[in-house]
């Protein structure tokens, strides 16, 4: 397993990028726009790993924007720390790591149907995220018809 990012949703991209680059002194490194779900993503690394976190081989701060529900309308309030989102770990086998987990008591919020992604929490609540290393696996049974079972 290995650490890759933590996500913390901001209400304002350009103010959150002037304080973790201009005055924290991180390194955007990459940027991603999602029309189709309204969400900015911006990575952020330390100085010295850009190039190591473009190959995801260095972890980074996700900044995600979620775009206002229409033109001109406010940014969502985020409150009770909704803010942060979660933690990410790039892992070996999803299907594996699930089995496992599932089978120690914890809740796969977010199956791996996709054989890419699932969604788990902590015994606190905090959303953790765990990625297939590489190319997705094939999907899987009890995965791929396993529902969504709460928040992730």
């Amino acid at each position: 397993m290995e650490y890759l990012h933590t996500m913390i949703r901001v209400s304002d991209l350009d103010e959150s990028l002037d304080f973790f680059c201009g005055k924290l002194g991180l390194v955007e490194v990459a940027r991603t726009e999602v029309e189709a779900g309204r969400f900015t993503l911006g990575f952020l690394a330390a100085p010295g790993d850009e190039e190591r976190a473009r190959e995801h081989k260095a972890p980074t701060v996700e900044l995600t924007y979620n775009w206002p529900a229409e033109e001109g309308s406010a940014p969502e309030e985020y409150a009770g720390g909704r803010n942060f989102g979660h933690l990410a770990f790039g892992v070996d086998d999803i299907h594996q790591a699930c089995r496992r987990l599932a089978d120690g008591g914890v809740t796969i919020n977010r199956p791996p149907r996709d054989g890419r992604m699932a969604f788990v929490r902590t015994p606190d609540g905090i959303s953790i995220e765990l990625l297939q290393k590489g190319e997705a696996l094939a999907p899987i049974e009890p995965w791929i018809s396993m529902p969504n079972t709460g928040e992730w």
